[in-house]
């Protein structure tokens, strides 16, 4: 297993799907790579580490006690809508679930926050009612949509 650079690295525990999961985040996202696959006992990878966008992080297959739960997330930040489109495609895709606010669950059962910076202006608008219409209309929102957020943020 190979350890972190960085003091703070998120750590994954999976059933058994650990290396698989890891290649598909590093699919999923354009600046990411696979670090280490250490072996286990059985054939199939006892822990894994990789880097998404610079962020290392790392798996590890222990048994069905434990289960992902909404209490934790990755937010990423995207540029434009089909940033967000993509992305939101790629990780509901295949048992991935749809929640609300821009939040979706993967095929995993990973929690992800797809956020355009454009909804971060809208809800810190210096203007209390652009920033409220803003936070009416993201409430409405499964995948946040750029377009439906800045007519409503402009009234």
């Amino acid at each position: 297993m190979q350890m972190p650079t960085s003091r703070i690295t998120p750590f994954l525990w999976f059933n058994d799907k650990a290396e698989e999961a890891m290649r598909f985040y590093v699919s999923v996202f354009k600046h990411s790579k696979v670090l280490s696959v250490t072996p286990g006992p059985n054939g199939t990878a006892m822990s894994v580490t990789f880097e998404i966008e610079g962020q290392r992080i790392m798996g590890l297959n222990a048994g069905p006690q434990f289960k992902f739960t909404e209490a934790i997330s990755f937010f990423v930040s995207c540029t434009d809508q089909a940033e967000v489109d993509d992305l939101w495609a790629k990780l509901t895709a295949d048992g991935g679930e749809e929640s609300r606010c821009g939040w979706l669950k993967d095929r995993y059962g990973l929690s992800w926050q797809i956020v355009p910076t454009a909804l971060i202006d809208a809800l810190g608008d210096p203007d209390p009612e652009k920033a409220r219409r803003s936070l009416d209309a993201m409430l409405t929102m499964k995948k946040i949509d750029i377009k439906t957020l800045e007519a409503a943020r402009n009234g």
